[in-house]
Order: structure tokens, then sequence, then C-alpha cells
């Protein structure tokens, strides 16, 4: 089973997610934090270690931007695809995004009928950028 991490301060969007979850059981196992502070201390005592990890962009006090380059000081997440998940979905934005290093791109809302498959090609290396 699929552990996530999911970093997101509205109530709303980790409603879906965990919606997502219910419509398919036996896929993933949900952690959610609701807010970036001390988001690096947090990560490292997180167990199990996720396999994928969501990031809503726009968060304080550390954007996803920010926790990006905190998750990436760590080793252990290397191989860590880290999606973004966010309303900003205009080209230069998606731009910043990929140059960051961001594995995935995906746009809120998030489409629940495509929600398993795209977890699922994210796991198998692909590369989304799904922006609606």
């Amino acid at each position: 089973m699929l552990n996530i991490l999911y970093v997101e301060d509205d109530a709303p969007s980790r409603n879906v997610v965990r919606m997502a979850q219910r419509l398919n059981p036996g896929t993933f196992v949900l952690t959610c934090f609701e807010d970036s502070q001390d988001f690096e201390g947090r990560l490292i005592d997180l167990e199990p270690q996720p396999d994928l990890i969501l990031l809503d962009i726009h968060m304080k006090p550390f954007s996803g931007f920010e926790m990006l380059k905190f998750i990436r000081r760590h080793p252990e997440y290397d191989a860590t695809p880290v999606v973004a998940l966010t309303a900003s979905v205009m080209n230069e934005e998606v731009e910043m995004l990929q140059t960051a290093g961001f594995h995935s791109v995906l746009s809120k809302p998030l489409n629940l009928d495509a929600f398993d498959d795209m977890l699922q090609r994210i796991m198998n290396g692909e590369q989304i950028w799904i922006v609606w």
C-alpha cells in the first residue's frame, strides 16, 4: 500500500484527497500536515516514510518550493516523487514548478475519477503535468 504525505492548509482540499482515499480503499494511506510549520522536523520524524509527497504551493510559513528544498536535503528522499497540487496553473507557474524540481503537478480541484490512475502512473515513473 502506498504511503502518501499531503501538506495542505485548506481543509476542503484535504477532504477531497480523503474522499479519493475512501473511493479507492486499500490503495493508499494518507498522512496530512495542515501547515508547513516545522515541516522539515516533522518530515524526518514521520514513520513510515512516505512513498509520495503532495505539496500545496501556497503555504505559510514555508511555500511548496521551500518545502521541496527541505525534502531534497535528505538523501533518503532522493527518489521520492514530490507532486505540486495547486490552483496556480498559468504556463509560467508550471514552468517554475518544473524548473524547481517537482516530479509532477496536478491542478485543483482534483479529478477524483482520475486520481488513483494518476497516482499509479506517477509511482511508475511517469511525470504528469495536468492542468485543467
